[in-house]
């Protein structure tokens, strides 16, 4: 694979107690990750082929309208399920209701069947789009999802089933993030959310920094 080319990617902003004293999900990468080593990040990663087999419902609009622009046919639910399984592995958390597996369970999923469930994108908000700019050793167009810690099945402090790509995994109050060291562009999405607290519905506009060329074009979706 060419490591320069622009891979999809989806993110998820785990909001919790949004109303009182929000908190969001987020764990530290490692020291030797050729993608923003040592940086505090949310969930996330690229997509992968086997993310488009996964059936999920779509998402209520105006999220599928905003998903589709500039994107081929079929992507979002791709995305969707990149997202769900990315939460799953990185975190051992699982956004999903209780439902017997539609057919056979891919290798990837399959820690998640054996709880019961099937992914549940639904309650998933499609709130920011980023393009890497060039010159990174790894780029990605991301997607960033934001949700309600209460969708999630079982104990949110309970990432015993989580993988060790990301460490440190913990539940940051807002006012605390300065203490942390984040990418650029988390920051700029963590006020983004900020700003819309206690709401987490759908944005009237979703930002995009487009850095697919040399100057870098901010817009909305």
């Amino acid at each position: 694979m060419d490591k320069s080319a622009i891979r999809n990617a989806a993110t998820v902003i785990v909001v919790r107690d949004p109303g009182d004293a929000p908190k969001v999900l987020m764990g530290q990468r490692g020291a030797k990750a050729a993608f923003m080593p040592n940086k505090f990040v949310f969930p996330g990663g690229a997509l992968d082929p086997g993310d488009h087999d996964v059936p999920l419902d779509a998402l209520p609009e105006p999220c599928t309208a905003r998903m589709a622009h500039d994107s081929t046919p079929g992507l979002a639910s791709g995305l969707l399920a990149a997202a769900i399984r990315e939460l799953w592995e990185e975190t051992g958390l699982a956004l999903g209701r209780p439902w017997p597996w539609p057919g056979a369970v891919p290798h990837d999923w399959a820690g998640f069947a054996d709880l019961g469930l099937v992914p549940d994108a639904t309650n998933l908000r499609f709130v920011f789009r980023a393009i890497t700019p060039p010159g990174r050793p790894r780029r990605f167009d991301a997607r960033f999802f934001l949700v309600d810690a209460s969708q999630l099945w079982g104990d949110p402090d309970d990432f015993s089933r989580a993988s060790d790509e990301l460490s440190h995994l913990q539940w940051i109050p807002l006012p605390e993030m300065r203490n942390f060291t984040l990418p650029f562009i988390t920051e700029v999405v963590l006020a983004e959310v900020a700003a819309a607290l206690p709401g987490l519905g759908a944005p009237d506009s979703v930002p995009f920094f487009d850095n697919r060329h040399e100057e870098s074009v901010f817009r909305r979706l």
